[in-house]
């Protein structure tokens, strides 16, 4: 089964988190991890984010 992916913009909709709060929470360990493919496309799964 394939994962659906969403972007940062989409990420700060569902989860009404500032990108900066993200980004910090990624590196504190308590947010989901991004995926990156090539040097300007990341997005994270969607049954992470609405876990």
């Amino acid at each position: 089964m394939r994962e659906n992916l969403i972007r940062i913009k989409d990420v700060m909709k569902r989860t009404g988190l500032a990108k900066s709060t993200i980004y910090k929470y990624m590196k504190k360990g308590i947010f989901p991890k991004q995926i990156k493919s090539g040097t300007r496309f990341a997005a994270w799964v969607e049954s992470e984010i609405e876990a």
